[in-house]
């Protein structure tokens, strides 16, 4: 099963914006349609409705572009209907993969797993959360998030990973829907990686990922998933994620490290 690969190939921004985009276009769309009544209610009314040669008047012009509207009508309603499709698959593969990673996790308890979220959230355009930087460049953090932040990268930094895992564990469960929210998770990742808890950090590596699939640390956290896959075992999907880095960010420097950890991995 490549449950991952397919996850990765529709976890694209364009799905996260559906709803907003897709109404929008029907509103214009419907626009459109108002617009060409009147005008074909304007020419009628003006006499010119037989004007000009065979096949080339006005009315002629406007029932071309009427057809053609309608055309892109239906494509816009299959488009829709495709997308939605994509956000149910994604997110019950998501689902299925964290409840894989639960079973292979000592201590898991699956009834506390719940719901996964939608793909994508509400359907509202999703932005990339802004990469891990100095405090000044994170200016939405408040004092004492920035301070708590800042004190758990310190801590991977130098190390210590199992201080680091604790306090961003806290940190997640102080700041929910924190600005530095994805960059949290992929640090939580490598402190739990740095324990050899394989299964934890994976699970941190993918929500890193799907919270941001076109952010700045998105390379990276699905590098760090792909390997932490084939450390619990799912080396296929793990040669598949890897394979992911290239084929979604070819100018990411993590290329080169995912093509190196597959030729360790014996990767078709």
């Amino acid at each position: 099963m490549r449950a991952l690969a397919v996850i990765l190939a529709l976890a694209a921004g364009p799905a996260l914006a559906q709803d907003s985009n897709l109404a929008d276009i029907r509103q214009e769309l419907a626009n459109l349609y108002g617009s060409i009544d009147g005008l074909r209610s304007e020419l009628t009314a003006s006499g010119t409705l037989t004007e000009g040669v065979a096949g080339a008047t006005p009315l002629d012009r406007l029932n071309a572009i009427e057809a053609e509207l309608q055309r892109l009508t239906s494509r816009t309603e299959e488009l829709e209907f495709r997308l939605s499709r994509v956000v149910a698959d994604g997110t019950n593969r998501i689902g299925d993969l964290e409840f894989r990673l639960c079973e292979l996790e000592t201590g898991c308890d699956i009834s506390n797993l719940g719901e996964t979220p939608t793909l994508g959230g509400s359907g509202a355009p999703t932005m990339p959360a802004p990469a891990p930087a100095a405090p000044s460049a994170t200016p939405d953090l408040a004092l004492a998030e920035e301070q708590d932040y800042q004190a758990a990268i310190a801590a991977l930094d130098a190390g210590d990973f199992q201080t680091a895992a604790d306090l961003l564990q806290a940190f997640a469960t102080t700041y929910p829907g924190s600005p530095v929210e994805v960059q949290a998770n992929l640090a939580l990742g490598q402190a739990l990686s740095g324990l050899g808890r394989d299964s934890d950090a994976a699970r941190a590596y993918l929500a890193s990922f799907s919270a941001a699939p076109e952010g700045d640390v998105a390379p990276e956290a699905l590098f760090h998933l792909g390997s932490a896959l084939a450390e619990v075992g799912q080396v296929p999907d793990g040669c598949v994620t890897l394979a992911e880095v290239g084929l979604r960010f070819p100018s990411s420097p993590f290329v080169g490290e995912a093509q190196d950890r597959r030729s360790e991995l014996g990767c078709p």
